[in-house]
């Protein structure tokens, strides 16, 4: 526990670090920053009314890749989007060790700061783990899931296993290598995670100048919170749930996407073939399509009650 602790401060304070010299990325939405127990998180709200979706980049990504995306769906939704604590220009508290209890508790902070009674959270990969968590604890205020490049977590063991670089998995080593590699391991990442022969360069480009400007980039942080969380944490999600899996991962070529039924067995899975690890970002249009209908569809759904966990 005191070297997880260790591995969390350091965290902290070179996402502080790295924040206190930061510079505008683009000119994207308008930012606020929501103060919460696990750190201060960059948020951009569409506000209106309407029913809510939530979004969260999968880091190196930072808000700014779902710009154009969130204006797509302003016109029928508020959009809530914002960068998870120790990711892009949200500052993680020196007791935000990434785990699954503390993920949830972000996600539902947010949500009772902008005063927003019930959404649907619409994230991806690792953050899909928080999003089932935050259903589990509070599914009265979680109307469904759309998640995206989400498996069971033992399926997401087994990928880290594989791919995520040894030393990454040792707490405080892991913490100061990942910092100094992190532009690096970014690069790296862009190239595997889309299918041959695609222009990364919308990708890469804003996720790079975005660590350049200061992001964070917490990466050794979320999989060594993750791999101390037993298979059995998500068991019991109740909600709507939809999986849309990207065909063309490389880097998740040998997961399989019905894993995610070992946790949510009522779950709809969706292939997009010609898509890689972001298939919300690089087919926006068929993405939206099927985020409003599941909206609509989750709208008619009566909220659930909490259960005790």
């Amino acid at each position: 526990m005191a070297t997880q602790m260790l591995s969390a401060r350091l965290d902290h304070w070179l996402a502080a670090r790295a924040l206190a010299g930061a510079r505008q990325v683009s000119v994207a939405p308008a930012f606020q920053e929501v103060r919460t127990a696990l750190g201060g998180l960059r948020v951009t709200d569409t506000a209106g009314s309407g029913p809510v979706v939530v979004f969260v980049p999968d880091g190196p990504n930072v808000v700014e890749h779902y710009d154009g995306l969130i204006r797509r769906l302003s016109s029928s939704c508020r959009v809530v989007c914002f960068d998870m604590p120790g990711f892009g220009f949200s500052l993680p508290a020196t007791s935000y060790t990434h785990s699954l209890d503390q993920g949830a508790q972000a996600v539902l902070e947010v949500l009772d700061h902008l005063n927003i009674p019930r959404a649907t959270l619409a994230f991806s990969c690792a953050n899909g783990f928080y999003a089932l968590r935050a259903a589990r604890l509070a599914p009265d205020k979680i109307s469904g899931l759309v998640l995206s490049q989400t498996p069971s977590l033992q399926a997401m063991h087994a990928w880290t296993a594989r791919v995520v670089p040894a030393p990454l998995k040792i707490p405080v080593l892991g913490q100061w290598l990942g910092w100094l590699l992190r532009t690096r391991a970014a690069a790296s990442w862009y190239r595997v995670a889309l299918p041959r022969g695609t222009d990364a360069s919308i990708f890469h480009d804003l996720g790079l100048n975005a660590l350049r400007c200061g992001a964070c980039f917490s990466l050794a942080g979320v999989v060594q919170g993750l791999l101390r969380e037993s298979v059995t944490a998500l068991d019991g999600v109740m909600v709507p749930c939809t999986v849309i899996w990207g065909g063309k991962d490389r880097s998740h070529r040998v997961t399989d996407p019905r894993s995610v039924l070992e946790i949510v067995p009522h779950a709809e899975l969706i292939t997009f073939d010609e898509c890689g690890h972001f298939p919300d970002l690089e087919n926006s249009a068929r993405y939206a399509e099927i985020l409003l209908e599941r909206i609509s569809r989750q709208a008619a759904t009566p909220v659930m009650e909490k259960t005790d966990v």
